[in-house]
């Protein structure tokens, strides 16, 4: 896969349209906090979109922060491509991780030229799907479809239960009054170069923006070891702000 705009472009123009509007009543049979999270993320009549398309911006921390710039797309039943821009001093570290098809891959290039990072494989492809898991929280239409199976009885956290190419995911979503305050899960990962195996990840909501009837996580703190103290000390390692976000 190459790390081009054309590559989005691809993904994007690839999403089936929208099927049908978000209608609570639907949701009737759903635990109550659930339905909160649904009637607060989307608004009435909006069109049940199977793809999001996001622009971003915030810092990577890469030994220390530094400043990105990103362009994300997001396709349900396909998955996600992230093509970012990092400044590193003078230079710029340009590139993508994606799961798309079941495969995962991470491409980095120095300048645009020297390759720093190129990786494949089945760790990879396990750890980007459960970041794909993760990220439907940009893309709340693809959680409320039937295959999604919720629990929710605890009023502060709902666990949705779903399967992405066959790995099976348990996303926790911390809610309060039906705004989404944090998102957790076991992810594939080795986040202290060594074996990979599932740690937890997750990501603290610091503010919502409402697109096109569709209200998500504007700004985010990312990162490892999520619900621990080490989440802040040594886990975190991106802040984002979604400038904009486009549904189909």
């Amino acid at each position: 896969m190459k790390s081009d705009t054309s590559d989005l472009d691809a993904l994007w123009n690839s999403a089936p349209p929208a099927n049908g509007t978000f209608d609570r009543a639907s949701l009737a049979h759903l635990p109550e906090p659930v339905q909160r999270y649904f009637a607060h993320a989307i608004a009435p009549g909006t069109p049940l979109a199977s793809a999001v398309r996001l622009r971003m911006h915030g810092a990577i921390k890469l030994r220390r922060w530094r400043p990105f710039k990103a362009e994300q797309v997001i396709v349900r039943d396909r998955g996600m491509i992230w093509r970012a821009k990092v400044k590193l001093g003078a230079m710029t570290i340009r590139g993508f991780d994606c799961f798309v098809d079941g495969a995962g891959a991470m491409r980095w290039k120095l300048g645009g030229v020297i390759p720093i990072i190129r990786a494949s494989g089945p760790d990879i492809t396990r750890s980007t799907a459960d970041r794909f898991a993760a990220e439907t929280i940009w893309l709340p239409s693809m959680l409320c479809r039937s295959e999604v199976k919720w629990n929710g009885d605890d009023s502060s956290v709902a666990h949705a239960h779903f399967s992405v190419h066959g790995s099976a995911e348990d996303l926790a979503l911390t809610l309060s009054q039906g705004s989404l305050q944090s998102v957790a899960l076991p992810r594939w990962g080795n986040p202290d170069g060594g074996r990979f195996r599932e740690v937890s990840f997750g990501a603290v909501v610091e503010q919502e923006a409402t697109f096109n009837g569709y209200t998500i996580p504007a700004r985010i703190r990312v990162g490892w070891y999520f619900g621990t103290d080490r989440f802040d000390t040594e886990g975190r390692f991106i802040h984002a702000t979604i400038d904009d976000a486009m549904y189909r």
